[in-house]
């Protein structure tokens, strides 16, 4: 019944095709069956043979192998060599293993501590009656509030402080239109002497209201 099953296990790996970590695995097979260095070619040899790594895969699992610090890769003139004994493997994961463990051990402490931080800022906060009425009449204060910063706004026209930037800006706005009464009686002045117009025609090239009082 065993070899049945494993031999089906195999048949169903064969027509679904390996997992990156399947690969993996039966990659480092061949390093700890043979115990021996190979270079890049000679695993794209055995890989597929006994292993059922498809050929186009071998660069690359066994590159994510050597990133992982789990096959050592040393280059000797232009070729690289490859190998990975099982003591380096158990160590690689002895390692791995005390990682995840810290890691494991922080996010329960932070865990408690968020606990603790919850467990803190809910107290006072249970639902009682007396906390629901707090609640209601804080809501309304909050209503009133908003009313009556509409209905100030209404009278804003009245606030003092409101009406005194009103009346500097009036008197900006004076000083300027003086400004440019002054620079139009000039420019008419000037074109009345340079070329002898009267006032009519000067007026009415500037677009001057017959009725215009510069003295206003």
């Amino acid at each position: 019944m065993l070899v049945a099953d494993v031999m089906l296990n195999l048949s169903q790996s064969k027509k679904k095709g390996l997992s990156l970590e399947e690969k993996r695995t039966r990659m480092m097979e061949i390093f700890f069956e043979t115990k021996d260095v190979f270079q890049l070619k000679d695993i794209e040899k055995i890989a597929p043979k006994t292993k059922g790594i498809t050929p186009m895969s071998v660069k690359d699992v066994l590159q994510s192998l050597v990133d992982d610090n789990m096959v050592d890769c040393e280059r000797v003139g232009t070729s690289n060599y490859y190998w990975a004994f099982p003591s380096k493997a158990l160590n690689t994961c002895k390692h791995k293993l005390e990682e995840l463990q810290t890691q494991i051990s922080e996010a329960k402490q932070r865990k408690v501590s968020v606990q603790k931080a919850v467990e803190k800022a809910t107290v006072g906060r249970e639902d009682t009656e007396e906390r629901g009425a707090l609640l209601k009449e804080l809501q309304a204060l909050k209503e009133e509030r908003t009313r009556l910063q509409a209905e100030l706004e209404k009278y804003r026209e009245c606030d003092p402080e409101v009406i005194e930037d009103m009346r500097k800006s009036n008197v900006v706005a004076k000083e300027a239109v003086s400004r440019w009464t002054d620079n139009v009686f000039a420019i008419k002045s000037w074109t009345k002497k340079k070329f002898s117009f009267d006032d009519s025609r000067i007026d009415k090239a500037f677009g001057i209201p017959e009725d215009f009082d510069y003295m206003d």
